[in-house]
Order: structure tokens, then C-alpha cells, then sequence
């Protein structure tokens, strides 16, 4: 079985390989929306039924990805597969669990939760608002966690929502997406503004927001004792991010937030993204090193007067490429994001 993805016939094969690395990200929700929509189609945002259609597909495509399980240390493992990359502390206290996967992960993440001891999930984190990150709050509320988050996610996912078309061109498109109101039972049912700290299986897990970088929904998790930082969508592993200006995503933002875990990791900090592989405190540089690049260079280009598609057709990531365009977000389309997101 093959799809067209960006008019490029991609095996079944290569989309599996790049599910697992992205693991349901809601980028790879825009980038196959594309491969949907004909490049002539207009009138965006989409009507609420195509679009709910569209996020159908991508949840039932996302969970084709296989589940992994990998311990970091006795007490946190990371599961990583079908919406990104989950981790789990657990203990006598309870299960900690931070996002959720997409929701036809869910039998495979309940068993993933069961296999790690017969304790009961208590809280729930989530990074930000995006469906791949809060799919399964519900059956995890429904069994008695506690859904914790940022106040703007809990705003974000009660409020109608478009992701803005970001890129059009005759070889593809990200393309936009209308999002309804999540239920109401998916709702985290405990906020916060700025920063929050829970105590749990002899850890600290200390939250903290962000300023607007991935969305305006966006906390990291460190696991103090275990010296383990989850950055959720404030980093993408050896691929371009995406980046939501639909809900205040600003790469400056994404830059200050790489900072600031740099700042406070040490070359043993395992750092978990939001989509790809584990990484660590030089891997981070590295991603954080490409941002500032890239942002410099468009906002050159922008603020000589060119247009998106003439900051596209200038190729400013073309030495970049290489390394960093092998995930679903092409140099292009980057130069796109990073436009609308200065």
C-alpha cells in the first residue's frame, strides 16, 4: 500500500518508520492533510465535517505505529509510538503519567500502564492543548486520574480551534485544520498559571510554562531526582519543528525555551521530546543552535520586504537540509513556519 504524499509516492514501510519517529505529532496531522486535498482546493478552514474526517485518518494512521517502551530509570519510563512520546512515573504513590497518545492508542497504553505495576494513575500532565498530547484524558480521568495542565490548555481545548494554512505550492501543502471543542471530560480538571510542583514516589516533578513557543499552552516536566526533563512539542528530535501560530507559536519562543533546559541540565539529563528519539543536553544545543539560524535568516529576508514564497524560493535552508529536513517538515515549509511565527 502506498499514499501520495507531497505528489511522492511513499511506501507503507516509510510511513510506519516516520509515525514511530514523529509518533502522531500534530504537524504530521498538517503535513497529511495535504496528501488528502487537492492542490487546487480552496475556501480554508475547512468545513467542520472534513476536517473531522481528516482527523479521523490521521488517528487511525497514527496508531499503526508500534508502542516502545523504554526505562530511564527504576521509577520513569518513556513509551514512545502512536502521538508522540509518553513518560510514566511510577511507584506505590500511584502512576504519574505525562500526555496521553492518540485515542485508538488507548488499549495499547492501558496495558503499556498495566504492565509497569497495579498501581492506579493519579495525575495526568499535559505538555499543551494538541490532540496527540490529551487524545486519551478521558478514559484516564474515567478510571480516576486527575488531569493536570496549563490554564491555557484547558482554554485552548474548550474554544473551536483552525491551524492556519501554512504553505501552498504546486508540490504540497500544510495544510489547515478546523478542531471542535474537545469533551468536556477531557478537560483537565486542575490549572495552573505559571509553575506547579507535585511530590510523589520519593520525586519532585516540577512543572513550569512557558512563554509562547510551541503554543501558548506549553510546560515542561522535570523529574528532579531522577534528572530526567520532558519538553513535550518545545522540542523536536533531529527534525524542523512545527510551529502553531494558530495558538500564539513564536520560534523565539521555542528558542528561549531551549535555554532555559539548557541551562539547567547536565550532560547525563535525558530529555524527552515531543516527537523523536531520547536526547540529551547536546542534542538539544543542537536543535536550539538550528532555531537560531533559521530564524535569523528569515527575518532577514522578511524585513528586506520579501514575501513567504519569496523567502521559500530564496532556499535559506538548503545547508540545513541534510540533517534536519528528514522528519515531515521539509526546508520550505520551515521557512514558511519560521515566517509566520517571528
Amino acid at each position: 500500500m502506498k499514499f501520495n504524499f507531497l505528489h511522492r509516492q511513499v511506501s507503507r514501510r516509510e510511513m510506519l518508520g516516520w509515525s514511530t519517529s514523529l509518533a502522531g505529532s500534530a504537524l504530521l496531522t498538517h503535513f497529511l492533510s495535504a496528501g488528502l486535498l487537492d492542490a487546487s482546493t480552496v475556501g480554508y478552514p475547512q468545513q467542520a465535517s472534513s476536517a473531522a474526517d481528516l482527523l479521523a485518518d490521521m488517528r487511525a494512521r497514527f496508531n499503526a505505529a508500534p508502542l516502545e517502551t523504554q526505562s530511564l530509570t527504576e521509577d520513569v519510563t518513556m513509551l514512545s509510538g502512536p502521538g508522540g512520546s509518553v513518560v510514566v512515573l511510577n511507584g506505590p504513590d500511584g502512576k504519574f503519567v505525562g500526555d496521553t497518545f492518540v485515542a485508538p492508542a488507548w488499549p495499547r497504553l492501558k496495558k503499556a500502564l498495566d504492565d509497569l505495576g497495579n498501581a492506579p494513575v493519579k495525575y495526568v500532565i499535559n505538555t499543551h492543548w494538541h490532540f496527540d498530547h490529551t487524545d486519551n484524558n478521558a478514559p484516564l480521568h474515567a478510571a480516576g486520574a486527575t488531569v493536570l495542565a496549563h490554564e491555557n490548555t484547558k482554554k485552548d481545548m474548550s474554544e473551536p480551534r483552525d491551524l492556519p494554512v501554512l504553505y501552498r505550492a504546486a508540490d504540497g501543502a500544510l495544510a489547515g485544520l478546523h478542531f471542535e471543542p474537545s469533551p468536556v471530560e477531557a478537560f483537565p480538571q486542575q490549572t495552573f498559571a505559571g509553575s506547579y510542583k507535585l511530590q510523589a514516589n520519593g520525586e519532585t516533578l516540577a512543572l513550569q510554562h512557558v512563554a509562547p513557543a510551541h503554543t501558548d499552552s506549553d510546560i515542561y516536566v522535570h523529574f528532579e531526582k531522577a534528572n530526567v526533563v520532558q519538553m513535550g512539542d518545545l522540542f523536536f528530535n533531529r527534525m524542523y519543528p512545527y510551529i502553531d501560530p494558530g495558538t500564539g507559536g513564536k520560534v523565539t519562543g521555542m528558542i528561549a525555551a531551549a535555554d532555559k533546559i539548557l541551562s539547567l541540565a547536565s550532560k547525563d539529563t535525558r530529555i524527552v521530546a515531543g516527537h523523536g528519539p531520547l536526547g540529551n543536553k547536546a542534542d538539544l544545543a543542537k536543535f536550539r543552535d538550528m532555531l537560531v539560524t533559521s530564524r535569523d535568516r528569515v527575518e532577514k529576508l522578511k524585513s528586506a520586504g520579501k514575501s513567504a514564497q519569496e523567502a521559500v524560493a530564496e532556499k535559506p535552508f538548503a545547508d540545513l537540509d541534510a540533517i534536519w529536513g528528514k522528519g515531515i517538515i521539509n526546508g520550505d515549509q520551515f521557512v514558511h513556519v519560521i515566517y509566520l511565527t517571528l
